[in-house]
């Protein structure tokens, strides 16, 4: 079995679990009482789970949508006591967790200020954000400080999805696709080209964003960025294709979508350098996302780079022949 790294797997920090109430309660009540049992583990089943996959590393995150919810003042103590709280638990089993940062990007200079606390003080891997902050988006000049640290740090930005600030008028009486089904991967998979037609990734070209979900989509449509980018420009100017933004700064990772047909596709767009395993735990099967990496159609060198290398370079952690 391929040794693999996750890095879209969550837990619930104490103080949180009022903002989940509000995806929860749309789950049967047995499957919600399971979710937050695992959310709340740090041993036991996920190591169990992780041991049988052959999972050597978890890189935790805080579930949705965690600080990005609340006031600035309160953020900034709230994000500061999640970040403590998964240290706590990171420290008990070093060798087999890691964690990324919840930060209170409502302030960039606070956002900044966390994420060096965290990456540099408490050895995190890099950030989780859940998308916009109450309708702030992060391509503007006033974040360009933020990603200028991120840059510095060498460490990534993974954007999760989270609902949208106002439903598309579309799908704003039909509530099966506001979430998960369809509406959030809409609104990360637009957050990730604002940031890319905004022109961060020409400004802070080490920046490295991390989108779940086989990208979103988005690897499947870089030829189309390419072709109506040239007719409709719009005034904005771009130093390279959109196409050569993704897998230079876009990575993806394969969480939550099981599909050889759309991981081969993926690989085919972006290569092995680009797309990465993970299952997206505790809400997506740990089993089913391994039978599916296990059994793709990947020769040799591509699946120790989706399931282990890729992920391990971006990260900072030893290469498999390294560890060897």
């Amino acid at each position: 079995m391929t040794p693999k790294i996750t890095f879209e797997e969550h837990f619930m920090a104490p103080g949180f679990e009022k903002y989940s109430e509000a995806f929860l309660k749309l789950m049967p009540a047995d499957q919600s009482g399971q979710l937050v049992q695992r959310l709340n583990g740090f041993d036991g089943e996920r190591i169990e789970l992780m041991d049988r996959g052959g999972i050597v590393r978890t890189v935790l995150s805080l579930t949705g949508p965690g600080a990005q919810s609340e006031s600035l003042d309160r953020a900034v103590d709230s994000a500061r006591r999640a970040n403590d709280f998964l240290a706590e638990k990171i420290a008990a089993q070093p060798d087999r967790l890691s964690g990324f940062a919840s930060l209170p990007m409502h302030d960039p200079d606070a956002a900044i200020a966390e994420l060096q606390r965290t990456v540099r003080d408490m050895g995190f891997l890099g950030c989780l954000v859940n998308g916009h902050t109450h309708g702030t988006y992060y391509d503007g000049p006033e974040y360009d400080a933020f990603w200028a640290e991120l840059e510095r740090l060498g460490v990534p930005f993974y954007l999760h999805p989270i609902n949208a600030h106002a439903d598309p008028y579309v799908i704003r009486d039909v509530p099966v696709l506001q979430g998960a089904v369809w509406g959030w991967g809409v609104e990360a998979g637009s957050h990730a080209l604002r940031l890319l037609f905004g022109g961060v990734f020409d400004r802070f070209p080490g920046v490295k964003v991390v989108l779940g979900h086989m990208g979103e989509g988005l690897p499947f449509l870089r030829w189309r960025f390419d072709s109506r980018f040239r007719a409709y420009p719009q005034g904005v100017d771009l130093r390279l294709a959109p196409s050569e933004y993704f897998t230079r700064n876009i990575v993806i990772t394969t969480s939550g979508v099981c599909s050889h047909a759309s991981l081969m596709g993926a690989v085919g767009e972006m290569g092995a350098d680009g797309v990465m395993f993970s299952v997206d735990y505790p809400y997506e099967d740990t089993a089913a996302a391994v039978d599916f990496i296990e059994t793709a159609p990947l020769d040799d060198e591509a699946r120790r780079k989706v399931c282990h290398d890729t992920a391990a370079a971006l990260l900072g952690l030893p290469l498999l022949a390294e560890a060897a």
